[in-house]
């Protein structure tokens, strides 16, 4: 069994642990590039009947 398994973590939170602790090793130079890459967007979109709805259409 995998050891991230047996810590309690699903595959997604250990590839998250890795990328971060892989990006703060990094050189100063490079470093600030890479930590961009750990910001998450996430945008909501509603749907009805199998289509999206605009933002501000009710």
């Amino acid at each position: 069994m995998e050891f991230w398994r047996q810590a309690g973590l699903n595959y997604v939170q250990f590839s998250r642990i890795c990328a971060r602790v892989v990006r703060k090793s990094l050189k100063p130079e490079v470093r600030t590039t890479a930590l961009k890459r750990d910001e998450a967007h996430i945008r909501v979109v509603q749907w009805k009947d199998g289509q999206p709805i605009k933002p501000g259409a009710v």
